[in-house]
């Protein structure tokens, strides 16, 4: 029920303009390419727990299925570590290291885990608005038609390349991601 009523109040903003066919079209046009040819990008990933932050590099790539694999490469503490992430689970390979960030949003995600939500949602997330901001290009995508969806706010820059996201929880900023390099594969 609620997926047909989001499909009602969507069909009934994009026949209104609401979005903006050129937005609109910017969005599905990043979606396409990642769907036939995946990615590679790095990122600076920074959690907010509301008491304490942490801040890491990664570089990652993901495949045209949307399966992601990556590396820590900052901080040195945690440099090294490497992982694997798709629909089905993940997977951590270290040598005497460990990540000790907590789970966030009741565990729906962590911050390693941050690019793969990233890639899974541009992928296949419901567009719930693309409009031209201060900071540029932006659009807003729910992870899932549920209530307590994880939400994406991605900039991108003039080549709809994306530059900066956040996600959301409750209303609440958890994660945040420059990235950078970002290209097709």
């Amino acid at each position: 029920m609620k997926r047909i009523l989001l499909t009602l109040v969507l069909s009934g903003a994009f026949l209104s303009g609401c979005l903006g066919s050129s937005g609109l079209d910017r969005a599905v046009e990043l979606r396409a390419k990642l769907l036939s040819s995946g990615c590679t990008f790095d990122t600076v990933v920074t959690a907010d727990y509301g008491d304490r932050v942490y801040t890491f590099t990664m570089t990652c790539q993901s495949d045209s299925g949307g399966n992601l694999s990556f590396e820590v490469v900052e901080p040195a503490s945690i440099a090294g570590i490497t992982g694997q992430i798709s629909e089905v689970g993940g997977e951590l390979t270290y040598e005497e290291l460990a990540l000790d960030f907590g789970i966030l949003a009741e565990g729906r995600t962590t911050p390693v885990s941050a690019p793969w939500l990233l890639v899974h949602t541009l992928r296949s997330g419901y567009i719930t608005a693309a409009t031209e901001d201060d900071a540029g290009y932006r659009v807003t995508i729910d992870d899932t038609y549920e209530e307590d969806a994880l939400t994406l706010d991605i900039w991108m820059d003039q080549d709809n390349l994306p530059q900066n996201a956040q996600i959301a929880w409750q209303g609440a900023n958890i994660l945040s991601m420059e990235l950078q390099n970002f290209r097709f594969a």
